[in-house]
This record gives structure tokens, sequence and C-alpha cells, in this order.
């Protein structure tokens, strides 16, 4: 399971020409699930994710998790994250997860993020074609892959 997270200051998800979500200062987490991913994988992204000092203190260091800043996450799915490009110039998907694996992955992850950091989640719609917009705050952006933990 791979995730690329996004500190911002703003972020939103159109659907259809309608916003969808939106949320203000918080993590944009996008999401990338492979048949391999388990429930473990879930637990550990969820707990690392939930904990990352990303916002400033009162000194202007990043020593705050998204629960000490009163932050929001949005989560978006993103199958892209596990495209192979060793050959060619077209990437390949086969390492993404399907539908029948990656919903259910996706559905447990938010759940747990909510459960996890106490913090409001917001989502897209899994397999939609979306349009996010965000304000990178930092900017801070950050790649994390729960097969690669040390």
């Amino acid at each position: 399971m791979r995730v690329v997270v996004q500190k911002v200051e703003r972020a939103a998800v159109e659907i259809e020409g309608k916003i969808h979500a939106s949320i203000g200062q918080g993590l944009l987490v996008l999401l990338g699930v492979e048949d391999a991913d388990t429930h473990e994988d879930i637990d550990w992204l969820v707990g690392k994710i939930s904990r990352l000092r990303v916002f400033d203190d009162e000194n202007g260091v990043m020593n705050l998790s998204i629960r000490d800043a009163g932050g929001e996450f949005m989560v978006i799915s993103q199958f892209t994250l596990h495209a192979s490009t060793k050959k060619g110039n077209r990437p390949s998907y086969i390492r993404a997860a399907k539908p029948e694996h990656a919903i259910p992955m996706y559905e447990a992850f938010i759940e747990s993020l909510e459960k996890e950091s106490t913090c409001r989640v917001c989502s897209g719609e899994f397999g939609a074609y979306m349009k996010i917009s965000l304000v990178n705050d930092g900017p801070v952006t950050i790649g994390v892959d729960s097969k690669n933990r040390e």
C-alpha cells in the first residue's frame, strides 16, 4: 500500500463538475492499493499518517501531528501510485489491485483513519474521474510505502 501525503492549506475534490468534498488545513492522502496489501498494511499506514509530525508548533517547527493541529484528512484513491515505468513510455498498472480487493481496502483505510486519528476524514469516490485542487502548505509532500517499513 502506497500513499503520497500532502500537507494542505485547503483541498477539494470535484466529480462531474460538482464539489464532492473539501477540507481546510490538513492532509491530502493519495492512496494506492496492491493485491498483496492486508489490514496489517492499513493499520501500519494509518498509525504512521496519524502521528506524522508535519504541522508547525508555536516556534515554527514541524512538531505537531494532524490531531494536535486540529486538521482534517482527504483520502483519494490513486491506482497510478503503483505504476511501473521500467519498460517503454506507457506506464503499466499491473501491480495495482483490482476493484474487488481495492474497494474494501480503501473503505477500511478511511474507517480506520477516522477511528485512529479522531479527525474528520472525507474522500473522493473510488473509480470516479476526479479533479483535485489543493494549496500545498510548505510545500510538504511525503511518500510512504507499507512494504518499506525499515
